[in-house]
């Protein structure tokens, strides 16, 4: 039986980079007080959830959350917008062991538009590369961003490529899950909450997967966009968080054979 201890971080991301390398830092200290192997950031925690940020800004406070990550042995999976060599961006899960050692990314996969033809938005923002897993302490895991995991009907312009059953097929045993969901207290937003919900748990269960889920928690006077916490394999919370506000938890994952 194997183990991973996971922390998570419903923390707030904005636009102003420092306050969110502020808030990644509240959430390494959590982590390395529960004594976590890892720990989850939502979607562009870093960076802040846009396209269009200072990139010098975002390698400096990557350097230096990554190096503080990797003084307590901790290993992240850290949502932030990057611009890589090639001089794409994308929205990525950057994945770190507990010695710092850079794994690799990846990147959103189903990104969100409207239904137009052409469609419009993050689409034409993001670069994607192919999935693909890493190993966190002889675990094998996966990342997926948001709505590569629920394919919401409202914002996907392409088809529904079911990236958990992908990932399972691949070997992960974990899904690391950054969400940044568009939140505003209205009914609507009640119904995603909902669907966002039953799709984390109904997905787990058809993949076998523990999915670990993080959201963006700004502005903290409203419920978040989905629940933060741990999704076990039957589909089951075994961690969850209040809905609102910054908020932390830590769940020690077991991994059998399949």
């Amino acid at each position: 039986m194997q183990t991973l201890k996971i922390a998570g971080a419903q923390i707030p991301v904005t636009g102003d980079m420092q306050a969110n390398t502020e808030a990644v830092g509240r959430a390494i200290d959590y982590a390395v007080s529960v004594r976590a192997d890892v720990l989850l950031t939502p979607e562009g925690s870093l960076s802040g959830y846009t396209h269009e940020f200072d990139a010098r800004a975002a390698a400096s406070a990557l350097k230096a959350v990554t190096a503080r990550a990797a003084r307590e042995g901790l290993a992240l999976a850290l949502g932030t917008c990057y611009v890589e060599a090639d001089g794409r961006c994308y929205n990525q899960i950057r994945f770190y062991n507990a010695e710092g050692h850079y794994l690799g990314f990846h990147s959103k996969t189903l990104t969100c538009g409207t239904l137009t033809d052409p469609p419009v938005g993050e689409i034409n923002h993001y670069a994607v590369k192919p999935l693909e897993t890493f190993t966190l302490k002889g675990v094998a895991v996966g990342g997926l961003i948001c709505n590569d995991l629920w394919a919401n009907p409202s914002c996907t312009p392409g088809p529904d490529t079911h990236l958990t059953q992908q990932l399972a097929r691949l070997g992960a045993r974990v899904i690391f899950h950054a969400v940044n969901g568009g939140r505003g207290g209205t009914d609507l937003s009640r119904i995603s909450w909902h669907y966002h919900e039953s799709n984390l748990q109904l997905r787990a269960r058809a993949g076998n997967l523990w999915i670990v889920t993080a959201d963006n928690c700004h502005p903290t006077d409203l419920p978040c966009s989905a629940p933060s916490g741990v999704v076990d394999p039957q589909g089951f919370w075994a961690a969850k968080t209040p809905s609102q506000g910054e908020q932390f938890y830590d769940y020690t994952v077991e991994i059998g054979d399949l």
